[in-house]
């Protein structure tokens, strides 16, 4: 598997850095991370992982593989049995199938989606060696001891379920949560890690969290980690300050504007709750706002269909106390109160009726 990256295999150092990532990522104590290196070199039998794709434009693949400090993709496929992966495996056709059902004859997989599942036409819109992916996932299911859905697609449907094929994630389509596969799942651990595309961090330290621990980590009502969706991007946004002065861009050409708030221009990051401000892609160096580009909220479920079109605002704000505010009805007095030195915090102080 190593060739498929040209790369030698991973150095011990190599090594303790994903083991040490991990915790870090995870919020867990570094003092673990003994215990976590224990684990992942007593896993003599590399536990094998299934990868599904289903419709989707595999970047959550392509952002896995091109992942760079500590270089998880290499380091994760030495620890594991890839199994079966319809972009990464050598084999193809016929062979490729018989490697499938090889594999998940098998008890105790990890089973990894990748793309919504149509259901429109009983499942006729995505059909792989002529079976479609809503029976692949079916059968997949049924021996995996945990599943782990990467991407919004996946996860909530993504572009998909914006389209006229009936797509839907493993559990959700947008908000809803569907009983598709409830009679094949049981009380499998299922970890949805939405975002277009998934993080490879993320993917990594949760197959490491399950290898160590034998369980998963805390997760929120969308089945998402905690860790790495607790926070809102809003909260920690680097234009929060231009936000707070009512400074909010509304043409993309004047200069003067640069590094303005982008709320008007479609940001969902008031909504958006994920770790991309921290985390980043390309060696951490860049995601969204830091391009000049609006959070679009593909970490969230209603992510793409009701967060469409993308860089048009949908929604109000929710100020603390207030609840939604029309922001067009204020835009008008924002310029003279941050002209006036009066900032956001004081202008919902009296909005709440209280002394400012």
């Amino acid at each position: 598997m190593d060739t498929l990256f040209l790369r030698p295999k991973p150095t011990r150092r190599e090594f303790l850095q994903v083991a040490t990532a991990s915790l870090a990522l995870l919020g867990l104590s570094q003092a673990l991370s003994p215990r976590v290196v224990k684990a992942l070199e007593e896993t003599s039998g590399k536990p094998a992982v299934v990868w599904l794709h289903g419709q989707e434009c595999t970047g959550c693949s392509e952002s896995f593989v091109n992942s760079l400090d500590p270089t998880a993709a290499a380091i994760i496929l030495d620890t594991i049995s890839l199994r079966y992966h319809e972009t990464l495996m050598a084999a193809s056709g016929y062979h490729a199938e018989e490697a499938l059902e090889d594999a998940i004859s098998e008890n105790g997989y990890l089973l990894v989606i990748e793309g919504a599942i149509p259901l429109a036409d009983d499942g006729l819109y995505c059909t792989i060696g002529g079976k479609t992916f809503k029976d692949i996932v079916r059968e997949s299911v049924k021996n995996a001891a945990a599943v782990i859905c990467v991407g919004s697609c996946a996860s909530f449907g993504g572009f998909p379920a914006a389209g006229p094929t009936d797509a839907v994630g493993f559990l959700y389509k947008n908000t809803k949560k569907h009983h598709e596969f409830d009679d094949v799942l049981g009380d499998k651990p299922v970890i949805n890690l939405p975002r277009c595309p998934m993080h490879p961090e993320s993917l990594v330290a949760i197959i490491v969290h399950y290898l160590t621990f034998g369980d998963i980590p805390p997760l929120d009502d969308f089945q998402r980690p905690i860790a790495f969706y607790g926070e809102l991007m809003h909260d920690n946004c680097p234009r929060r300050g231009q936000f707070e002065a009512g400074h909010f861009l509304t043409d993309w050409g004047d200069p003067n504007q640069a590094g303005y708030c982008l709320y008007l221009k479609g940001c969902k990051g008031p909504w958006a709750r994920h770790d991309c401000w921290k985390r980043g892609w390309n060696g951490t160096s860049a995601y969204c706002i830091n391009v000049n580009a609006p959070c679009i909220g593909c970490s969230e479920p209603e992510f793409y269909e009701r967060f469409s079109p993308l860089y048009d605002r949908q929604f109000d704000v929710t100020l603390p106390g207030i609840g939604k505010v029309d922001i067009d009805k204020v835009m008008a007095t924002v310029a003279a109160i941050a002209a006036a030195g009066i900032g956001i915090d004081t202008v919902i102080t009296k909005l709440k009726g209280e002394e400012s």
